[in-house]
Order: structure tokens, then sequence, then C-alpha cells
């Protein structure tokens, strides 16, 4: 608990440093972004996780935390910190096409990486035991569980996830977000918890058919919308592309690029998970006993 008061302290006393959308905008340079909304929930997160697992490590051997485990963890951790904190976000502010790519991290990269790092079992090992027990109870009531299976269906977490990126790239509230500090971060966080929401029902909930074609539909609308702002014949997004011509872009091209990146590079990140998804379906329904009507041989 001392370790995450130093680390509080430390992101609310550099906050001053640069902030998100504001404070930042007039930096002659790229700079790294410590907005303590941001800052302090990373590295709560990675303190709790490397914490927990050294002690259950410490408790009960390196088996209950495996190697890769980890390293799907730090890699998710890091990607947020790169799209999120990193001179990426702070170019975001200002490119568009930067801003798509700080987005594409944290939905088709960071979001499955933590999924698949299985993290809630050492971040629950960084509390106390009374708090683990008071969540483990909590986590156990019927009506949460409800609430949880209802939302993690594959259905309904890939319906959540694309609404979310569909209305948060509606040009009104794109524009609203970069001009607006609270609303970027919603942004953020909406796309961070829908997609790790949708990566959660794919790769723990569904069966691999049904989450090959929630992947499969989540490409479709996603390159569907890319290419709606790759092949727009005027600018969409006022705000975002402002200051495109500083950076040797007009505000058209710089949309355009922005869509051909939720529409190429993103898109395959959802194709090839699926086809490794449909690979594996295919491969078990291999397994499967093979029914005959032919009578054994007397």
């Amino acid at each position: 608990m001392r370790t995450l008061a130093a680390i509080t302290a430390c992101v609310v006393l550099g906050a001053n440093a640069a902030f998100a959308h504001g404070a930042g905008a007039d930096e002659p340079s790229m700079a790294w972004t410590f907005d303590p909304w941001i800052v302090l929930p990373l590295a709560v997160a990675g303190a709790a996780y490397a914490g927990g697992a050294v002690r259950l490590w410490h408790r009960a051997g390196f088996g209950r935390v495996r190697l890769w485990h980890g390293m799907a963890y730090a890699a998710g951790w890091l990607s947020l910190v790169a799209a999120l904190v990193s001179p990426l976000h702070w170019l975001g502010e200002r490119l568009f096409t930067a801003h798509m790519i700080e987005h594409e991290i944290v939905m088709a990269v960071a979001a499955p990486l933590l999924v698949l790092a299985r993290p809630l079992g050492p971040m629950l090992w960084a509390l106390p035991l009374a708090a683990r027990r008071r969540i483990g109870r909590l986590v156990r009531q019927p009506w949460l569980q409800t609430v949880w299976r209802s939302l993690s269906s594959g259905r309904n977490a890939t319906l959540l996830h694309g609404m979310a990126i569909w209305a948060w790239h509606a040009p009104a509230l794109f524009d609203a977000a970069v001009t607006d500090v609270a609303m970027h971060r919603l942004q953020h966080l909406s796309f961070f918890l829908t997609g790790v929401l949708f990566w959660w029902s794919v790769i723990r909930r569904s069966d691999p058919g049904a989450a090959a074609w929630h992947l499969f539909v989540t490409m479709l609308h996603t390159s569907a919308l890319g290419a709606l702002m790759a092949l727009a014949p005027r600018v969409l997004y006022g705000e975002q592309t402002l200051h495109s011509a500083e950076w040797g872009l007009s505000p058209l091209a710089d949309q355009q690029l922005a869509g051909v990146v939720m529409w190429v590079p993103a898109g395959t990140v959802y194709a090839g998970a699926a086809l490794a998804l449909t690979a594996l379906w295919i491969h078990q329904s291999g397994k499967s006993p093979v029914q005959t009507d032919a009578r054994p041989t007397p």
C-alpha cells in the first residue's frame, strides 16, 4: 500500500507538467502526457498486477501466474502507455491519423492482450485478505452474475463495442472530444471498456465458431466506417484536422489517412483473429465423434 501511495503522490505532483487537450497545446515539440486521470489508473494497475503476481509466486509457485500471461499483461499495459501517455497522444491531438492509430492500439492491441493475460487473479492478490473476501462475496451475487452474463454474451458485447465506435466517430462527438478534456477521457474509457468486454466475449466466453463470426462482423462494420472516412469527398472532422497543415497534410488527406488506418491495419487484426478462431473451430469439429449408419461387422 505504501508503494501505491507513493505512485499516487508522484503522479499528482507531476500532473502540472502537461495535460491532455489544453495545457500542452502550445508546446513546440512532442511531449509525454501526464494527465492524472490517465497516468494514475495505469500506475495503480501496473503496480497491483506486479505486486499480486509476486505474492502469488511466493505463496504458490510460478505455475499460478504463467510467464506468458505476465508477458501479455506487460505488452498490453505498455500498449496503453504508448497510446495514452507517450508523444503519440500529444501528436494525436493535432493529427487525425495519429489519433486513429492511438484508438486502434487501445481497442485492437491493448484490449485483447490484457484479456489474454487473465489479470484479475494477480490484481486481487495485491489486496488485503479482507478486501479479497468482500470482492469474492460481491461477484457471487446472483444479480451481478446475471448482468455480467448478459453484457458479456457475444451478441451484446459486439453490439456495445460497435455502438461505442460508431457513436464516437460521429463528426460532432469526435470534434467535441478533441476540444473538451472530459469528453476525450470518456471517449477513451468507452473504447477501452467495450473493447475489453468484446475481446473477453470472443476469447473467454464464446465457442470458436461464434467468436469468429463476431470478429468478422466487427471487421465489416469498422472497415465500412474507415472506408466512409477515407472516401469522403469533403472534410468531416473540422476541429480534429485543424492543425493538419502543420504536419504537411491537407485536412482532407489527414482524414483519408485516418480512415485507411481503421480500414486496413485494424481490419487486418480482426480478420486475422477471425481466421485463427475459424481454424480452431474446424480443428475441434474434426475431433468430434463421427456418426455413421454402418453396422459393426459380426
